[in-house]
C-alpha cells in the first residue's frame, strides 16, 4: 500500500536520487547509436523539455525529447535536429513500452512538428497511480511515494535552447525520463487498492 500524498516538507526531508548512467546528447539526424539500444528495450522512460516562455498566449516548443534504459539515456535536441525514422519506429511500436507524466501534450507537439508520428504503447503515470491508491499527480511526489526518493527541479526552467547543454541540465533531463521507468516497474511489482472499496470506506467515515 502507498500513501495517498506527502508534504512538501516530507518530500524534502527524503534522500536524493538521481540517474547515474550514461547520457548520450544528440544534436544530428545520425541517432543510430539511440535506435540499436532503444530497439532492444521492453520499457523505455520518455519525457520532454521546452524552452520556458513567460509570454501569455504563445505556446513552448519542444527543444529536448529524453528516453531512457535502464543503463543509458538519450537526449535528442528537437531544436536542433528531427527524429530519425528509426526513432520514431521505436516510438511507435506497440512491443515497447514508453512512459511518461503529463505526456498528452508532449506527444501532440511532437506530432505537430512531425505528421508521420503516431505514438504507440505510451503510458503516462498520472492515469494509473490512482490504482494504487496515490493522488499526487506531480513527478517529484510521486516518485517520494513509490520510490522514497526525492528528484530535482532545480533546472527545470534553466535554457533547453543553449548552444551547449550543461552536465547539470543533461543530469536532470535523464533522471526525469528513467525515474518515470523505475517508478512502473516498482508499480508493476505493487497490488493495487480496490479503488471503489477504499471510496466506500471513506463515505462511510
Amino acid at each position: 500500500m502507498f500513501r495517498e500524498s506527502l508534504t512538501n516538507e516530507e518530500v524534502n526531508n527524503l534522500p536524493i536520487i538521481g540517474y547515474q548512467g550514461e547520457i548520450i546528447v544528440l544534436e544530428t539526424g545520425d541517432q543510430k547509436v539511440a535506435e540499436r539500444y532503444l530497439s532492444k528495450q521492453k520499457l523505455i522512460g520518455f519525457d520532454t523539455e521546452s524552452r520556458a516562455n513567460f509570454t501569455k498566449g504563445t505556446k513552448d516548443s519542444i527543444s529536448l525529447v529524453q528516453l531512457s534504459g535502464a543503463e543509458k539515456a538519450f537526449l535528442i535536441r528537437l531544436n536542433k535536429t528531427g527524429l530519425s525514422p528509426g526513432i520514431i519506429k521505436i516510438l511507435q511500436s506497440r512491443k515497447i513500452v514508453k512512459v511518461g507524466l503529463a505526456i498528452h501534450d508532449d506527444l501532440k507537439k511532437i506530432m505537430e512538428v512531425n505528421d508521420k508520428f503516431y505514438p504507440h504503447n505510451f503510458v503516462d503515470l498520472q492515469s494509473i497511480v490512482k490504482d494504487y491508491g496515490i493522488q499526487e499527480l506531480g513527478l517529484k511526489k510521486i516518485s517520494g511515494i513509490v520510490l522514497g526518493k526525492r528528484i530535482s527541479k532545480a533546472q527545470r526552467l534553466s535554457n533547453w535552447n543553449a548552444v551547449k547543454l550543461t552536465e547539470a541540465q543533461q543530469r536532470y533531463a535523464a533522471t526525469d525520463a528513467w525515474i518515470c521507468r523505475e517508478i512502473y516497474m516498482k508499480l508493476l511489482n505493487s497490488v493495487k487498492t480496490d479503488v471503489k472499496r477504499s471510496e466506500n470506506i471513506s463515505q462511510e467515515r
